[in-house]
């Protein structure tokens, strides 16, 4: 695998554009589309969330059941979440324009929608914006970065990757973007991501692949615990690389994989470092579990501790509440085996040693807390399995962020 730079156009065949439609910002782009030249296998995941937007409801319908997707209609500032009936006519709307302007069928039409929940969507607005993006639809890095710019709510920057692999010596390319920056939870958290592949690959292994990764990539992610109604990670494959499909688990695959888990984990800890009013990506590393869930577990659970969170923008090596968060987290473990050590590119520091506290240089802890990435390392040494989970510090500015939301 090859990092490249590059985003959702980086693959062969793959178009971006943007527009500012005014739809709640006043003063940015605020719609992008995404279309491919073939016609492209699909593949989603979307929230757990009992409540659900109707783009998702759209989406999954569309991914699950129809023949094939060539574009993606996306709108940031109104969510069309808690809309009823009306909001999904007006995922209709949207998806019959763009497939007349773009001469492909409506449910080749996959929408996401992202913002305050509760609102109707403007579809004259969404309308005008569509007219406007398709004559712009380019293969261009810029078209791209734009794209990824348009789609952001809270997110103070845009978050793109891409990467090149090989199948049967043909290069393929793999390249997404994504947004998120609050409300954002393990279990399908809240964002969009948009995943874009020049490689052929059969549609049952395109999907088996995305729900395997997002375990360890989207589903390790927490910012203030909240699960959202619009979570969604669509990846569409074009075939336009020219390699001979993927249809089994091969080298082909595990290339694929490796390049695919690289993608989703970048723009991860992407989002966990963009939490809202955040000032480090803080990361939990659990070492030496029993398995592997026990692991996710426990790795989740500290990072999401608004304790822990709080500490870390404190920059106060409190042992006691990664602890704390492990023993409630529900997970069976011997908490007199846990070392936990911290760790940043100032240093590296032991706060606890077989599950009791050490005495420590707290200059030195406080340097390494004071980092813009920051990590969290707890050996339970009772086996051989281990995860990472993402999150972030919680600040005052996050409080400030989500009290005036709407206004």
């Amino acid at each position: 695998m090859k990092k490249i730079d590059g985003g959702i156009t980086a693959p062969k065949g793959f178009l971006a554009a943007d527009t500012a439609a005014g739809i709640k910002y006043k003063d940015r782009r605020d719609m992008a589309m995404i279309f491919s030249e073939k016609p492209c296998r699909a593949a989603g995941t979307f929230t757990k969330n009992v409540v659900k937007a109707a783009p998702v409801k759209w989406d999954r319908e569309i991914v699950e059941n129809g023949p094939f997707v060539q574009a993606v209609v996306v709108n940031a500032g109104i969510a069309n979440a808690c809309t009823g009936e009306e909001g999904m006519s007006y995922c209709k709307e949207t998806a019959e324009k763009a497939g007349e302007l773009l001469n492909i069928p409506e449910d080749a039409v996959l929408v996401a929608s992202t913002g305050v929940i509760g609102m109707q969507l403007p579809m004259d607005k969404i309308s005008k914006g569509i007219e406007d993006m398709v004559p712009k639809l380019s293969h261009t890095r810029d078209a791209a970065h734009t794209a990824s710019l348009a789609i952001m709510t809270t997110d103070t920057h845009e978050k793109e990757v891409a990467a090149e692999f090989e199948v049967d010596g043909v290069t393929c390319t793999i390249g997404g973007m994504c947004k998120g920056s609050g409300m954002i939870h393990p279990d399908m958290c809240t964002m969009l991501s948009f995943l874009a592949t020049d490689a052929a690959i059969s549609k049952e292994l395109l999907l088996e692949a995305l729900k395997e990764d997002i375990v360890d990539t989207y589903n390790m992610v927490s910012v203030d615990g909240d699960t959202s109604t619009n979570d969604t990670v669509l990846l569409l494959a074009n075939g336009m690389a020219g390699n001979t499909e993927i249809t089994k688990k091969d080298k082909g695959y595990a290339a694929f994989k490796e390049a695919l888990n690289y993608i989703n984990t970048t723009l991860a800890k992407e989002m966990a470092g963009d939490g809202e009013g955040a000032t480090a990506l803080f990361e939990v590393k659990v070492m030496g579990a029993e398995s592997k869930e026990q692991a996710r577990v426990l790795s989740r659970s500290a990072v999401s501790s608004n304790l822990v969170k709080a500490a870390v923008y404190g920059h106060d090596a409190n042992c006691g509440r990664i602890l704390c968060a492990f023993g409630y987290s529900g997970a069976e473990f011997d908490p007199e085996k846990i070392d936990l050590f911290y760790e940043s590119a100032a240093g590296k520091i032991q706060v606890v040693k077989d599950g009791a506290a050490l005495k420590f240089d707290e200059e030195l802890a406080e340097r390494i807390l004071s980092e813009p990435v920051v990590s969290a390392i707890a050996d339970f040494k009772s086996g051989e399995f281990d995860a990472t989970a993402w999150g972030c510090d919680l600040t005052y500015d996050y409080i400030k962020i989500n009290a005036d939301y709407r206004s």
